[in-house]
């Protein structure tokens, strides 16, 4: 990502932590989100994400640390934050007897936007997000994707600056998630800046110029998609089902030692070329023919890598 000034920088979280009860959420976290960029805040269940996205949009304060966003500490004027940020939440906040253009209305009005510009943006998100044919259907019939795109609509509605995705595409159908990317691309071509969290990783290594991976409150890892995978593990992966007690035979004669990563019975062997590796399991197999797959490395590994699961091997 080409380097940009300071002014440039729309969220700076500086040193941020939250606790509940005894339960440490956030531990002195920091991140710098640039203008124009989509910024993905990967991590597993219980990991501090959602709690640092309700800081970083003025709902929840933090115990200690500054959040600023647009150069504005949030905790003390958020105010003035707020009536530039686009927000969905995991959960759709929807008026379900209203039809989505009903509801992109009263949102509007809530954000004072007169006529005949409020009607105007209801009709531009209900075309941008292809909701015409269901615009006067009341929310409660409309299915979970419908449902999605228009708490997607509803968070565009004022045009903010900095748009935050609380797992946008979680339940949704690989068509309507598909759409809802291309949505995300067109609004970051036009300038507004993205945070998004998610857990599917396909979904973080398409949309994202930067993601930091979290566990435990903390941020374990930062930098471009690309930069992370070609940092942490070798260009391809082998993936195939194999007992603990296999490996030392599959792997023998393999110099280096691979890294390698396991999920109960999956094995995941990762090297720069894997043509001797497929070679030597061929042999072993003495033509059986194991079900292997053989793929590029991707972001996933590197989650799996950094968030707990043991890789083994040289790092």
């Amino acid at each position: 990502m080409t380097p940009r000034a300071e002014s440039s920088i729309i969220v700076e979280a500086a040193s941020v932590s939250k606790r509940f009860g005894d339960r440490v959420a956030v531990d002195r976290l920091s991140l710098r989100i640039p203008t124009g960029a989509c910024y993905g805040l990967l991590g597993p269940n219980g990991a501090g994400k959602t709690t640092t996205l309700r800081m970083i949009y003025g709902v929840t304060r933090p115990d200690s640390g500054t959040v600023r966003v647009f150069g504005i500490d949030i905790g003390r004027n958020p105010r003035s934050v707020r009536s530039r940020l686009g927000v969905t939440l995991q959960q759709n906040v929807l008026i379900e007897q209203l039809s989505p253009e009903e509801n992109l209305r009263v949102f509007g009005r809530y954000h004072l936007i007169p006529e005949p510009e409020l009607s105007r943006r209801a009709r531009e998100l209900i075309g941008f997000f292809e909701l015409g044919s269901h615009a006067n259907v009341p929310v409660r019939h409309l299915s979970g994707g419908f449902q999605r795109r228009l708490a997607i609509a509803l968070s565009l509605m004022n045009r903010p600056q900095f748009l935050i995705l609380d797992e946008p595409t979680t339940g949704l159908d690989p068509a309507v998630r598909l759409a809802l990317w291309s949505r995300v691309r067109d609004l970051k071509a036009e300038g507004t800046t993205v945070l998004l969290t998610t857990h599917y990783m396909d979904e973080a290594q398409r949309l994202c110029d930067t993601v930091a991976i979290m566990s435990a409150g903390k941020v374990m890892e930062e930098g471009a998609p690309s930069d992370l995978i070609a940092q942490r593990l070798a260009r391809e992966t082998v993936e195939l089902d194999c007992l603990p007690t296999e490996e030392p035979a599959l792997l023998n004669g393999v110099d280096p030692t691979p890294q390698r990563l396991r999920v109960g019975r999956r094995l995941m062997i990762y090297l720069d070329d894997a043509t001797r590796l497929i070679d030597h399991i061929r042999e072993l197999d003495r033509g059986q023919r194991r079900s292997l797959i053989v793929r590029p490395t991707n972001l996933e590994d590197v989650f799996l890598a950094l968030t707990g699961t043991s890789l083994e091997g040289d790092l």
